[in-house]
């Protein structure tokens, strides 16, 4: 036969503090009195239900026959919605555009009755299961994970690392909030080497930027050593394996918006040490060592703070780097902006550019820029457009600058200018290695006294076979009897000379310059 068995559970109860009406805001109306009469005060604007309340108190401050009056009472009851009384009665009339302030709730006598009564019945108490059914849905809070410190206060783990569990998508489980101190689910780098402002997931490898070393932690694996030192890698039930370093003292320094990824290459910069570095498969490369050392360790060492930008540009696949560095001399301090890309192909830093960009990325082949909270995307021209090097709505100048060094021991007369490449180009000055920078007369002859002093007159280019000419006058009156100076001679002397030659874009179109070079002869 069947058994009765007697099953008994236990349930949960919450207990709740229901007198949560005493947290209403004060509300001030500032009415005109109209009447009053005994305990009721008349109005002439109807009262605002969500400021005034049974138990809520009232205050009436005025002068009545020179003599300050604060009357001070709670509603007892609204008789309309003009009329309300109080519990104590007007002595005197306020006058007209006497404000009234209503308080909080100071009395709970005509309150509901279940709200009221003393402090300890000011409570309820409700079951946690929906109609307290034996495994009905609870609506109880759950169980709350809680963890004790010996040290309260809050710590900064600068070069810590911490996972969470799991997401699946497939069944839907989702641990990812989920920190059990149980497990070992925290990984400290060598705190030594600065802060960790950076990480990239490559294939099963989580690379590391701190501010002095870029390292990588093997993922879901680890690395066995033989005595030899030789690693085998092998595969383990462990999130973030063994953590190995890349050779070289480089860091990210605090510039994480340096950062910068194309395929197995990624680009950065060291701020502490003044140099750009590039990490692929062989390890890392100092990139900055490519003819600009010297100036990346001025620009970087002046560097203002966020100063440092950087991204992919996936059209002309180059590393574009913008430094925005602090100036400072006698007249007091400003800022510039040089922005400039570096290119794997040839290994080189290629071209600086105009613009100030506050965000650099690529999408889809596509190069973008921010400035000003608008996006720009590059290597695009308007419909019929044939302007070119516009950046955010303003046209520039291209330049390009070439030294000019044939027989380099030789003390040289430069008597011409030349070029092969597209009209248009004009030479805007010539610099030999003296540091002195004639300025570039007209194409006409020189009329002012101080072009005559001392000028570099250019004559307009002439095309033949393809090719451009000009001839080099220097108009500088001769000195201490130099036979290679004077109005009537042609050239200017020195071991080498530098020309920067440049181009108006407005409205030109595609203009290329394939090569300059110059003719000069042995000076004595």
């Amino acid at each position: 036969m069947g058994a009765i068995i007697e099953l008994k559970y236990f349930n949960t109860f919450w207990l709740k503090k229901i007198k949560t009406i005493t947290d209403l805001e004060p509300g001030v109306a500032g009415v005109e009195v109209v009447t009053v009469t005994g305990a009721g005060i008349e109005t002439n604007i109807a009262l605002n239900a969500t400021q005034i309340n049974i138990g809520q108190e009232v205050t009436i401050s005025y002068i009545n026959l020179g003599v300050p009056v604060n009357f001070v009472s709670y509603v007892t009851e609204i008789v309309s919605a003009t009329i309300f009384k109080t519990k104590d009665t007007l002595q005197s009339l306020p006058p007209a555009g006497t404000p009234i302030i209503f308080g909080p709730i100071v009395n709970f006598d005509q309150i509901p009755q279940v709200y009221a009564g003393t402090e300890a019945s000011d409570w309820l108490i409700e079951e946690s299961r929906i109609r307290g059914g034996y495994n009905n849905t609870s609506v109880d809070f759950g169980v709350k994970a809680y963890i004790v410190e010996d040290e309260p206060r809050q710590s900064h783990k600068f070069s810590g690392l911490i996972y969470s569990g799991i997401f699946n998508s497939r069944t839907g489980f989702n641990a990812t909030n989920q920190f059990s101190v149980g497990e070992d689910i925290t990984r400290t780098i060598d705190p030594s080497n600065g802060s960790i402002q950076r990480l990239y997931a490559e294939d099963t490898n989580l690379i590391i930027f701190q501010e002095s070393k870029v390292s990588k932690s093997l993922i879901d694996k680890d690395a066995i050593y033989s005595a030899e030192g030789n690693a085998s890698v092998t595969s383990r039930n462990l999130v973030i394996g063994q953590n190995v370093a890349f050779g070289g003292e480089y860091g990210i320094s605090k510039d994480p918006e340096s950062f910068a990824v194309n395929g197995y290459r990624k680009y950065f910069t060291d701020r502490d040490q003044n140099v750009v570095c590039r990490l692929s498969m062989d390890g890392i490369t100092v990139i900055s060592n490519y003819g600009m050392t010297d100036y990346f360790r001025d620009k970087l060492s002046t560097a203002t703070s966020g100063g440092i930008k950087a991204g992919w540009d996936a059209h002309n696949k180059q590393y574009v780097l913008s430094i925005t560095s602090k100036l400072s001399n006698q007249r007091g301090s400003s800022t510039e902006n040089n922005t400039l890309a570096f290119d794997d192909t040839v290994k080189g830093w290629v071209s600086f550019f105009d613009y100030d960009p506050n965000n650099i990325f690529s999408l889809n082949n596509d190069y973008f820029t921010t400035t000003q909270g608008k996006i720009f995307k590059h290597y695009t021209l308007a419909t019929n457009s044939i302007t070119r090097a516009n950046f955010y709505g303003t046209t520039y100048d291209s330049n390009v600058t070439a030294v000019l060094n044939g027989a380099p021991s030789t003390v040289k007369n430069f008597q011409t200018i030349n070029y092969e490449g597209s009209s248009d180009w004009a030479m805007e000055s010539f610099i030999t290695n003296t540091d002195i920078a004639l300025p570039i007369s007209p194409a006409v002859f020189p009329t002012t006294l101080s072009q005559i002093e001392a000028s570099l007159l250019v004559n307009s280019f002439k095309i033949k076979e393809d090719k451009y000419y000009a001839d080099l006058v220097n108009n500088t009156p001769s000195q201490n009897g130099e036979i290679v100076w004077g109005s009537s001679s042609s050239g200017l002397k020195g071991f080498f000379g530098e020309v920067k030659m440049k181009i108006n874009n407005q409205n030109t179109g595609k203009k290329e310059l394939f090569a300059v070079s110059t003719t000069f002869v042995q000076s004595s």
